[in-house]
């Protein structure tokens, strides 16, 4: 027996054809209900299937409560105090570091590769840092652990603390990049009496931030 091509099914059908876009709904609500609708086979009409979505970045789902649009401390002003836990799990104060400069980092997550450049640049001008007297204190939202293992990894003699749940990000006022969806790599320089002198934000040019803060330090 000769196979006949079903036709039909290649043939637009009025009774399929969406509905034309009234006052009561916009053509791309129309259009959106459509393409959420559940597809079918045209041979078998079984329903495929959902795709499990894959799992989201970790610097993303770090993201998902820093949507912050402008920032609370600016320059000229005293941050608020904090206290986290560095890489070896011991609490740190920001208040124990009055009377000197100190350089207070905000970047999106361990080992991902703008974060570990920056990191490495600033081991790398730490001697410099320690000439002008100043701190370098790293803040991700990555628990201790981690930050033991990227500070081990890569040798960095500086302060990693662990802001767990974004705390610190969102007193300061970091702002996220990419529309809310990526945290924010922020640099704050702070003078020895804790005031803010310079704040510099380059979220893709990470290893710009060191040069840009030993500028400030040397004319404090």
């Amino acid at each position: 027996m000769a196979f006949t091509p079903a036709t039909a099914c290649c043939k637009p059908s009025l009774l399929l054809a969406p509905r034309a876009s009234s006052s009561r709904g916009s053509p791309a609500r129309a259009q959106a209900q459509l393409l959420c609708a559940p597809s079918t086979s045209a041979f078998h009409g079984r329903v495929r299937a959902p795709v499990a979505a894959a799992p989201a970045p970790r610097w993303r789902r770090a993201a998902a409560s820093t949507a912050i649009v402008c920032g609370k401390v600016s320059k000229g002003s005293v941050p608020p105090n904090f206290t986290l836990k560095d890489q070896n799990g011991k609490p740190v104060s920001l208040n124990k570091f009055k009377g000197k400069p100190v350089v207070v980092y905000f970047y999106p997550a361990d080992e991902t590769p703008g974060c570990t450049k920056q990191a490495c640049a600033f081991r790398d001008s730490y001697e410099k840092f320690k000439k002008a007297g100043a701190e370098v204190i790293g803040i991700s939202g990555d628990d201790a652990a981690s930050h033991k293992a990227f500070a081990q990894k890569y040798r960095l003699p500086f302060t990693l603390l662990a802001d767990e749940g974004n705390r610190v990000r969102k007193e300061w006022g970091v702002p996220g990049d990419l529309f809310g969806t990526l945290p924010g790599r922020q640099t704050y320089v702070l003078d020895k009496n804790g005031v803010v002198q310079y704040i510099y934000n380059n979220q893709f040019q990470p290893e710009k931030h060191i040069g840009e803060t030993l500028k400030i330090l040397q004319s404090l």
